[in-house]
């Protein structure tokens, strides 16, 4: 099957599977009243064996690279099952999780062992009680324990995720570079986006990455290139830090354009954008392993309708209540 292609001649190498929309933490920017569980019977999240035929049928459509996003994945009580499951493929190169780091420490090895090749946690902060604050729950130690148990269990590299807020994190920027000065930790500063329950906060803290951007320039930060299965960040390196910077920036200009994945939700619904109007039902070709030819059509013949860009700058926010719905 020829590689995935929508009609701006986009290609896509990166599928980002939601295995669950639940968490247990309760920031600020996402779930701020913590998960509530639906009041409709709930539809049940992807089973070992769907998640299993629809990353193997994107594999066989050219994907190299899957990321495991929730919610909080590690809610999932198989999800080392599901890691081995995906690993199967061996099209698949990457194997990467985004994780609260709330269960790291007990699971990280395990997690290795069973075939992830990369994660990412999300702090937001490194004081512990602003911590406290941003996610309704006091475990800055032990998520800062979950990094070291990464690197413990064979991980060269871990990327932290920092979603920037004005008053909250963004005038301890010299903070987190120190941080990283002797660490080998990609840290991504991630810009606030607009959701259809977080509009307030959005406008009470959002602030451009390009502030960001203009202090690593003045600094001596430097640009890296890009690969084809990367995600959206601009990677930047120093020589006098073991760590590295990367800018995540939605609202900049040209954003969309080199746009290479495409997400699937915990109920199989195909997302062509995260902040797109709606979602393609896979769900019914997942039951058998001889379905896998229409999967595959029913996919590629989606792509047509990808718009070639989001509308947040027009404060078009899509379906995405919360960044927990499909995963960020």
């Amino acid at each position: 099957m020829p590689q995935l292609t929508d009609n701006f001649a986009r290609r896509f190498y990166y599928l980002r599977l939601s295995v669950t929309d639940v968490c247990n933490f309760r920031c600020r920017y996402c779930l701020p009243d913590g998960y509530q569980r639906p009041e409709a019977k709930p539809q049940s999240f992807l089973s070992l064996d769907e998640i299993r035929r629809v990353t193997r049928a994107f594999a066989a459509a050219g994907t190299e690279k899957v990321r495991l996003t929730g919610g909080e994945p590690s809610m999932r009580r198989d999800l080392t099952e599901i890691i081995a499951a995906v690993r199967e493929n061996n099209a698949i190169r990457q194997l990467a999780m985004t994780t609260n780091g709330y269960r790291l420490q007990r699971d990280v090895a395990r997690w290795r062992e069973a075939g992830l090749t990369a994660i990412n946690v999300s702090i937001d902060s490194l004081d512990p009680r602003q911590f406290h604050a941003i996610t309704g729950q006091d475990k800055f130690d032990e998520v800062m324990r979950g990094i070291d148990a990464a690197f413990e269990a064979g991980f060269s590299r871990v990327k932290v995720n920092t979603v920037l807020m004005r008053e909250l994190n963004y005038r301890h920027l010299d903070s987190f570079l120190a941080w990283i000065r002797h660490r080998p930790i990609q840290l991504r500063f991630i810009e606030l986006m607009e959701t259809g329950e977080g509009g307030d906060l959005f406008r009470q803290q959002h602030i451009s990455g390009l502030k960001v951007l203009g202090q690593l320039l003045r600094q001596g930060w430097q640009p890296q290139s890009r690969a084809r299965s990367d995600g959206p960040a601009q990677v930047f390196t120093h020589p006098d830090y073991l760590g590295e910077i990367g800018l995540i920036m939605p609202y900049a200009k040209d954003f969309c354009a080199s746009c290479n994945r495409l997400r699937v939700s915990a109920q199989g619904n195909l997302h062509l954008c995260l902040f797109g109007d709606g979602g393609v039902s896979l769900r019914d070709l997942l039951q058998h392993d001889a379905q896998q030819p229409e999967l595959l059509a029913r996919i590629a013949e989606s792509l047509g309708s990808k718009k070639e860009t989001h509308f947040l700058h027009h404060g078009n926010t899509g379906i995405t209540q919360n960044l927990a719905f499909i995963g960020g």
